[in-house]
């Protein structure tokens, strides 16, 4: 990996070394720099994981991604710098509809420092969190910046397993459940091709980008409307009523151009 690369496309500019300062400003930097976005599903472009085709979109091309490729790049840096870091499968339950159980298609990492294990997770789009939780910490708030986050166990499963929440204004919200078992190369080959080719996948139905800022706000286009919220509050909203306006909006608060083979007309 060439790690200089990385490091000045998420403008890390300090010297990087192998414990948690480092690695809180790593994930910071890369989460509040490389949007999360599923563009290419939309224009029927296939998602590689290879992480040389990884590196050229999202460092090179200086495009976004979702989880696979944002964590897998995340990854890669890090095992750069010597850090431990095991790559974790979870079922996300944020904005699923009631009544319907999500598969098991996100990925995130588990990195150890000094014997504590942290959840890294920068491809979580609109629910990406704001810094670095203790993964064995279960059951207290965990405070971040502009949030509050917990890991609580799931009761009645036939292995122990966990529920990654956030407070959303006084309300807990379930974001994503796991039980701690890696996910090997080959079955995140399998959840990526589902996630960007199977035409039940809200990456071919819907337009998700979004990018945490650095002063803990988020900007997230969720089909036609842009929201700038903190948390649960809503800072300013934009009814997007055509393709010339969202690709404007998607350069300006993004930094990415809407591809021409993105099938967006849908949403007008």
């Amino acid at each position: 990996m060439k790690l200089d690369a990385y490091l000045q496309r998420i403008e890390y500019a300090e010297s990087p070394a192998n414990d948690l300062p480092t690695l809180r400003a790593i994930t910071f930097a890369h989460a509040t720099s490389i949007p999360f976005e599923c563009l290419d599903p939309l224009a029927g472009k296939p998602v590689s994981l290879d992480i040389d085709d990884i590196e050229d979109k999202l460092v090179r091309r200086r495009r976004g991604g979702y989880c696979f490729e944002q964590n897998a790049l995340l990854a890669a840096a890090l095992r750069e710098l010597g850090f431990k870091v095991d790559e974790l499968s979870a079922r996300v339950w944020y904005n699923t509809l009631v009544g319907t159980t999500p598969p098991r298609t996100h990925i995130f990492l588990a990195v150890t420092v000094d014997g504590t294990r942290w959840l890294a997770d920068c491809g979580l789009g609109g629910s990406t969190p704001t810094a670095l939780m203790e993964l064995d910490r279960i059951g207290d708030n965990q405070e971040m910046l502009g949030e509050t986050r917990r890991i609580v166990p799931i009761d009645g499963r036939l292995v122990p397993t966990f529920m990654h929440q956030a407070l959303f204004g006084d309300q807990w919200s379930d974001i994503y459940e796991f039980t701690g078992e890696t996910m090997p190369k080959i079955d995140q080959e399998m959840g990526n091709w589902w996630t960007s080719s199977h035409p039940d996948s809200k990456f071919r139905k819907n337009l998700i980008v979004a990018r945490l800022n650095r002063d803990g706000t988020r900007y997230s286009v969720v089909n036609n409307e842009f929201l700038h919220r903190q948390s649960a509050q809503i800072l300013d909203r934009i009814e997007i009523e055509s393709r010339e306006q969202l690709s404007e909006l998607l350069l300006e608060r993004f930094r990415l151009e809407l591809p021409e083979s993105a099938a967006v007309g849908f949403l007008f």
